[in-house]
């Protein structure tokens, strides 16, 4: 039998949360019928100014920047993300260390920094849930203003 305290601790786990995620983006997919709307249209009504501001940073520093607000690159981002998590991300991260030349004694030494894994593990749990929060809102915002955009009614508000 589950008890109340178990249904609030399961809604605030990481497969919940991934759950969530998959679901706005499966909706905002089934949405947006033609993305291209999507082009150069702000993910936020109100703002104005499109900034840059990296998203994604490669497990060498580096950064990819997109237009910040673009809803396409949202809806692409947010795709590709649930695409990772759906059929996991060996293959990509697989073909990325082919490209900048990783070798296995750079693995080796990145798996060797198990001081405590414990820690680390929560720690990027917590991160994972935080991020997956938010991914999930910006796919709800983004379906709600391509609806506006549009022109569809009730939008979920």
């Amino acid at each position: 039998m589950m008890h109340i305290s178990d249904s609030h601790n399961q809604k605030n786990s990481l497969f919940n949360a991934m759950n969530r995620f998959i679901g706005a983006v499966n909706n905002m997919d089934q949405t947006v019928m033609v993305p291209s709307l999507l082009k150069d249209v702000p993910l936020d009504e109100e703002e104005e100014v499109k900034t840059m501001s990296p998203i994604r940073t490669a497990s060498n520093g580096s950064a990819t920047y997109f237009q910040d607000g673009g809803m396409y690159n949202y809806y692409v981002l947010l795709k590709s993300i649930r695409n990772d998590i759906e059929w996991g991300v060996l293959q990509a991260d697989d073909r990325r260390k082919e490209k900048m030349g990783v070798t296995a004694l750079d693995i080796s030494r990145i798996e060797s920094d198990d001081d405590d894994l414990e820690k680390q593990f929560h720690y990027h749990l917590t991160r994972l849930h935080t991020v997956l929060s938010k991914l999930t809102r910006k796919a709800n915002t983004l379906t709600n203003r391509y609806k506006q955009e549009i022109g569809i009614r009730d939008c979920g508000h």
